[in-house]
């Protein structure tokens, strides 16, 4: 419970005063716990920007791992529309939240982080489009790569924007359309898919076994 105020007081001394002000002494009194505990957790800023970029990346990570799992053996547009809503919803579930964050990084050295998130979304992603039941892939490191991606940089770039609500729907349901339209392009034709689903079920059974 203690890290749970910090973390959320660290987010709304954020909002109001920017990274630049920030003082742990506030964060302690925004939280309601002395500066002596403060210190025991986080001995500088740096350290609580860095410890809540991490907690805020594992949440978003778990998401898409999430809901890449529940999606195994869908067809590919349901997949991409899964990635896509589920990172969408993560960003803006609290739009003041992830604005401090960004914010925050300017701090910090935040790439072993990003590096960490990167990793785990990448494996959820390709072992998603593995199962696919409409499509395999020659190179799917670099469809996973190329996917996410776009997904990323447009739902990033939407975000900043500060777009009306239509129009953030609008532009997702266009990026939905551009993804699977790469992912049909890509695609192997339908006698390699289904050896290359052949060779994924029986990788699969040897592990199993």
């Amino acid at each position: 419970m203690t890290l749970d105020a910090i973390f959320e007081a660290t987010i709304q001394v954020l909002v109001t005063d920017g990274p630049r002000r920030l003082t742990t002494t506030r964060v302690a009194e925004r939280a309601g716990v002395s500066v002596g505990t403060m210190y025991q957790y986080f001995p500088h800023k740096q350290a609580l920007f860095y410890a809540l970029n991490e907690r805020y990346l594992d949440a978003v990570a778990a998401k898409v791992e999430e809901a890449c799992r529940a999606r195994h053996g869908a067809p590919i547009g349901q997949m991409v529309e899964a990635l896509v809503t589920t990172y969408w919803q993560a960003k803006t579930e609290r739009v003041e939240a992830t604005r401090a964050l960004y914010r925050s990084v300017v701090e910090i050295d935040n790439e072993p982080l990003v590096a960490a998130f990167i990793r785990r979304v990448d494996a959820a992603t390709a072992a998603m489009f593995a199962s696919a039941s409409d499509a395999a892939f020659e190179d799917l490191p670099t469809v996973v790569l190329t996917l996410l991606a776009s997904i990323f940089g447009t739902v990033r770039g939407v975000f900043e924007r500060n777009l009306p609500l239509d129009e953030c729907r609008t532009v997702l349901r266009q990026l939905i359309v551009m993804c699977v339209a790469y992912l049909e392009a890509v695609k192997l034709p339908a006698d390699r898919t289904i050896t290359a689903a052949n060779s994924v079920q029986a990788a699969w059974m040897s592990q199993g076994a």
